[in-house]
C-alpha cells in the first residue's frame, strides 16, 4: 500500500512541533499532536505517535510526559536554557559593533532556539531604539575574513578610514592599503579590534574592525611570531585606555581607599597595592600613557595622584593647563 503524501517527513515534522510548540510550561496531548501533523498534510495514528516519540528520545530530543487530567508531552531540556538565550540576546543588543539590522537578524536566530512561548520573553528583552550602533554593515563579514586569515596564518591588506565633520568616510594614508599580520581579536570598550603585527613599524598594533574596508587575505605568511608566543590579551588591553596607544611606563599612583575596586577592575587582582596611611594606598601599574589615560586619572580629582615618573606628572600638568586655558576669560 502506497504511503500518503508527506509521510516521509513525519518524524521531522513531529520534532519541529515539539521544539517550537512545547516547553516546561506548555505541553501537547496526543490528539493535539495528531491535529498539528494533519495541518501539514500528515496523517498519524495514536500508536505511531508513541513510537515516534520514543525514536526522537533515542536521538537526543528530551521529551517527557506530564501526567494529569490530560497527559501532555513536552521538551524538557534544550541545547540552550532560556536564561542562556537571554544572555545571548542581551550581548548581541549591547554590542555596539553590530548594526541594528544585523542585531535584529541574529536575535531572530537566537529566538529559533527556544519554543514559540519562550521566544516571546526574549523579544521583551530587546531594546533597539536609542542604542548607538556602528554604521558599518560589513563588520559582520570583516570579522569572518580576519578569522580566516588568522587560521590560515596569512597577512591581510585593508584600508582604514575615519569620519569627517560632514559625516563622510575619509580613508587614512590617502587610501593606501595597510599590510598587517593578524593574530587576535579583542572586544574592548564596546568595540571590536584586530590585534596584529606591523612588519614595517616592527611593533604590535590594533585596529577597530568597523573602520576597516576592503579586507583581503594575502598569500604572504604572517610575521611577528616571536611577539605573540606569550602574548597576554588581558595584559595588553589593561595597559590601554580607550584602546589608545602610547609609550609604556611603570607608574606609581596614590588612591583613596574607596577606589580599591576601581583599580582591581581596571588592572586586575595581581596589581601591587600597598597601604599609604589610613586613607590611601599606592598602586604600581604598567600603562600606555595617552591623553585618555591622563583624563582617566584627572576624572578622580583629588582622590588620585601620580607619584612617578616625573615625566608623566608633567604631561598631566600640561593637559590640565591646556583645558583650563580654554575656559579662562580673555
Amino acid at each position: 500500500m502506497a504511503k500518503a503524501p508527506h509521510q516521509k517527513g513525519k518524524l521531522l515534522a513531529l520534532r519541529s512541533i515539539f521544539l517550537e510548540k512545547t516547553d516546561e510550561e506548555h505541553g501537547l496531548t496526543i490528539p493535539q499532536l495528531i491535529d498539528l501533523l494533519a495541518q501539514q498534510g500528515i496523517s498519524a495514528e495514536r500508536k505511531s505517535i508513541y513510537d515516534d516519540i520514543e525514536t526522537l528520545r533515542l536521538h537526543g530530543v528530551d521529551i517527557e510526559l506530564r501526567r494529569g487530567k490530560r497527559s501532555e508531552y513536552y521538551v524538557a531540556n534544550r541545547l540552550f536554557e532560556l536564561p542562556e538565550l537571554k544572555l545571548l540576546v542581551d550581548a548581541v543588543q549591547a554590542s555596539k559593533f553590530i548594526t541594528h539590522r544585523k542585531s535584529t537578524q541574529l536575535i531572530k536566530k537566537v529566538e529559533s532556539l527556544a519554543s514559540d512561548y519562550e521566544a516571546q520573553s526574549l523579544q521583551r528583552q530587546v531594546y533597539v531604539a536609542g542604542r548607538i550602533k556602528t554604521m558599518n554593515e560589513s563588520i559582520y563579514y570583516n570579522v569572518d575574513k580576519i578569522h580566516t586569515a588568522i587560521s590560515a596564518g596569512k597577512k591581510i591588506s585593508f584600508q582604514y578610514f575615519e569620519w569627517t565633520v560632514n559625516k563622510e568616510k575619509k580613508p587614512r594614508r590617502q587610501g593606501k592599503n595597510y599590510c598587517i599580520s593578524p593574530w587576535a581579536l579583542a572586544w574592548e570598550d564596546e568595540n571590536y579590534y584586530m590585534i596584529g603585527y606591523d612588519s614595517q613599524a616592527e611593533c604590535i598594533k590594533h585596529y577597530r574592525i568597523d573602520k576597516m574596508m576592503s579586507i583581503e587575505m594575502l598569500s604572504q605568511p604572517r610575521d611577528g611570531q616571536e611577539h605573540f608566543k606569550a602574548f597576554d590579551m588581558a595584559s595588553y588591553t589593561s595597559k590601554l585606555f580607550g584602546m589608545f596607544g602610547g609609550e609604556e611606563e611603570v607608574i606609581r599612583m596614590r588612591f583613596a581607599n574607596r577606589l580599591a575596586g576601581v583599580v582591581i577592575d581596571r588592572f586586575g587582582r595581581d596589581v601591587p597595592m600597598t597601604h599609604s596611611g589610613p586613607d590611601h594606598f599606592i598602586a604600581t601599574v604598567r600603562v600606555a600613557v595617552s591623553p585618555q589615560f591622563l583624563s582617566w586619572v584627572f576624572g578622580f580629582g583629588g582622590d588620585v595622584k601620580i607619584l612617578s615618573p616625573q615625566s608623566v606628572i608633567e604631561q598631566l600638568k600640561v593637559q590640565a593647563t591646556t583645558v583650563l586655558l580654554q575656559y579662562q576669560e580673555t
